[in-house]
């Protein structure tokens, strides 16, 4: 599965690139060339398919991982980093990239696959996937390539890209900071102290999401720690809400070019999603939080996503 090369596709993109979180407000520099090119958004959904694919296949050869958590973020993961954020894997570190934290941690493996196909790391490092001694562990590890944070105890990585946002500010620099997050992570008292800050400092150069496919690994959401109304109690800390489809990749890439709407606000949105995406015996199935498929489970699933990559090519 894996092809041990960097797949990345250069495409036009289908809306202007960089144009999100440039306001008013916004540091001075924000003019700053984009030198990433973007994919148009049938190469981008054809990405994800493809990242899905790999993500099972490394899940199955290791035994263990967050399927269903990483199948339902994988759109997500692929409108931000082959569309909208301005990284570079020949220079990981450089300073004026846009930062992503995975506060969600768990769901590792789609940021994996992801970081491999654009080149951060070989893709045959893939299949040393929680491994013994290797670096691919089952959260966010900093050693890896692309990876901001070590993350995967919840409620921390809004924190740290608050922290990044301000930075930023206090610098003059134009980067923008993602961070995505797990509803379930949202009975964390920490998200809260952070959202509270965001707004304190009008980091509009901050954009959460939050993954609302409503089920964590007990069950529902709502019957484990009820979180509605979510989007007024976002609100009502000084974000501004944005209801989006989280597995449509079109509306992703058309929300984040809009723009911050309110200067001074960060912007959160509310990414309505499926857990399990993409596999149809996987989606809305608690179970699949945590489950590695079987032999006829990966052969069925990857099926399934063969044949949706033949339906994209005739879009």
């Amino acid at each position: 599965m894996f092809s041990g090369k960097s797949t990345e596709t250069k495409a036009s993109a289908d809306a202007s690139p960089g144009s999100f979180g440039r306001s008013a407000s916004y540091s001075p520099d924000f003019h700053h060339k984009r030198s990433v090119e973007k994919m148009n958004i049938q190469d981008l959904k054809r990405k994800a398919v493809q990242i899905r694919m790999d993500l099972l296949q490394m899940v199955y050869d290791a035994k263990t991982g967050h399927t269903g958590s990483s199948l339902c973020n994988t759109d997500i993961l692929t409108a931000l980093y082959y569309h909208v954020m301005n990284v570079d894997a020949a220079r990981p570190q450089w300073e004026d990239r846009d930062r992503f934290i995975a506060s969600k941690g768990h769901a590792v493996e789609s940021l994996y696959c992801i970081l491999a196909d654009k080149g951060f790391f070989p893709k045959e490092e893939l299949r040393t996937f929680s491994r013994f001694g290797s670096r691919l562990i089952g959260h966010p590890n900093n050693k890896v390539p692309g990876v901001e944070m070590n993350t995967g105890a919840l409620g921390h990585g809004l924190s740290i890209s608050v922290g990044m946002a301000k930075a930023a500010k206090m610098d003059g620099k134009a980067y923008r900071v993602f961070t995505l997050m797990g509803d379930g992570e949202q009975a964390e008292g920490s998200v809260w102290e952070a959202a509270m800050a965001a707004a304190h400092y009008k980091l509009d150069n901050l954009v959460g999401f939050i993954d609302r496919n409503k089920l964590q690994i007990s069950g529902s959401t709502e019957d484990v720690m009820g979180l509605e109304p979510l989007d007024e109690k976002w609100s009502s800390f000084g974000w501004d809400v944005i209801q989006v489809n989280g597995n449509d990749i079109a509306e992703l890439c058309e929300v984040l070019h809009q723009g911050p709407r309110v200067a001074g606000k960060p912007t959160l949105l509310m990414a309505n999603t499926i857990k399990g995406k993409g596999v149809s015996f996987a989606e809305n199935v608690p179970h699949w939080h945590h489950h590695v498929p079987s032999d006829s489970e990966l052969e069925l699933a990857l099926a399934e996503l063969t044949e949706e990559l033949k339906v994209i090519g005739h879009e």
